[in-house]
């Protein structure tokens, strides 16, 4: 390494608490290099002799990379780095990219949160009491709990298989379905799952769990279609991506009652339109695409983030690297 510390952009505007935990946990190595506030100038004034970025929700434009003109390195702070990075930009000048896997817990809980508020209609019920009207008996019909409920794991990757061991504590029994992954059988036994076709989990479970990536493939995987297989009164939980669920076909399906509710973290265009059909409708449980943004899970991530973009520089094995392959091209666009 050389004898200066190495510049690192972060670009987003975080907050006073965010970047003093990030100035605590930084190797010595680093000179961490923030935004004063959200705007594209300064963006792009201070990342031109920066070699490492650090992104996250805040898009990371083909404009802000080229502006880094020393830049060599990239570290998203999630894992939706199809939804945040200029790949091809990164690609063209061979810039390598790592993705931080520590918010996994903090998304397994919120899926299950989301599960028992649209379970009991929770966020119908809060502010129907702060307005003085008791619905004690008029929320039993469409209230239900999870023990023996069959959950539908679409996706069985990390994150889907730490929802499973949360939702097993509940006395569920699941089926899941991922081309990509099929747990040994002991695994199975502990979490209570059985591989399924994804029409079979739609026409079986109380409780459909989207954990998968959004690509060219899984866009509106679950739409009109596959809403309709859905059971009467069953619950569509989301935190992966909002683009996997057609949103329109949702809303509809929703009125009708099928599925009965949904608990969703994450939608086609955020942030999320203050007059969308989604935040009329009763049955809903939204949040703003919080499901890994818990300090907790924000410690974990930024340790892990910070030690990566030091181990780059310093030559070292990367974790969770991404290979920028012509696929990874494509996906981005």
């Amino acid at each position: 390494m050389a004898s200066s510390a190495v510049k690192v952009f972060y670009n987003s505007l975080g907050t006073p608490e965010i970047y003093g935990l990030m100035q605590r946990l930084k190797p010595s190595c680093l000179e961490l290099v923030l935004l004063e506030k959200d705007d594209d100038d300064e963006r792009l004034a201070k990342v031109r002799d920066c070699e490492a970025i650090i992104t996250a929700a805040t898009p990371l434009t083909r404009r802000t990379i080229e502006a880094a003109s020393r830049l060599r390195f990239v570290q998203h702070q999630g894992v939706g780095y199809h939804d945040t990075v200029d790949v091809p930009a990164l690609a063209e000048r061979r810039i390598r990219l790592a993705v931080s896997t520590a918010g996994t817990i903090g998304v397994a809980e919120h899926a299950v949160m989301l599960a028992l508020a649209a379970a009991r209609r929770l966020t119908f019920a809060d502010p129907e009491l702060r307005r003085g009207r008791w619905h004690a008996n008029k929320l039993r019909p469409v209230s239900v709990e999870l023990a023996g409920k069959t959950v539908g794991y679409v996706g069985m990757g990390r994150i889907g298989q730490a929802a499973a061991e949360r939702f097993r504590g509940f006395q569920t029994k699941g089926l899941y379905s991922d081309p990509y992954v099929r747990l040994p059988p002991e695994r199975e036994a502990a979490l209570g799952l059985e591989p399924a076709s994804l029409d079979r989990i739609l026409e079986e479970a109380d409780f459909v769990t989207l954990h998968l990536p959004l690509t060219a493939g899984t866009r509106h995987l679950i739409g009109r279609d596959e809403l309709v297989r859905m059971k009467p009164g069953s619950i569509l939980i989301n935190t992966a991506r909002g683009g996997i669920v057609d949103e329109a076909a949702l809303v509809e399906a929703l009125k009708a009652g099928r599925p009965g509710a949904a608990g969703i973290d994450v939608f086609e265009i955020e942030p999320l339109p203050a007059d969308h059909p989604l935040t009329a409708l009763p049955n809903t449980v939204l949040t703003p695409h919080i499901a890994a943004g818990t300090w907790d899970s924000f410690i974990g991530k930024m340790d892990s983030v910070l030690t990566n973009v030091a181990a780059f520089f310093e030559g070292q094995s990367l974790q969770n690297e991404i290979l920028l392959s012509p696929m990874e091209m494509a996906s981005s666009n």
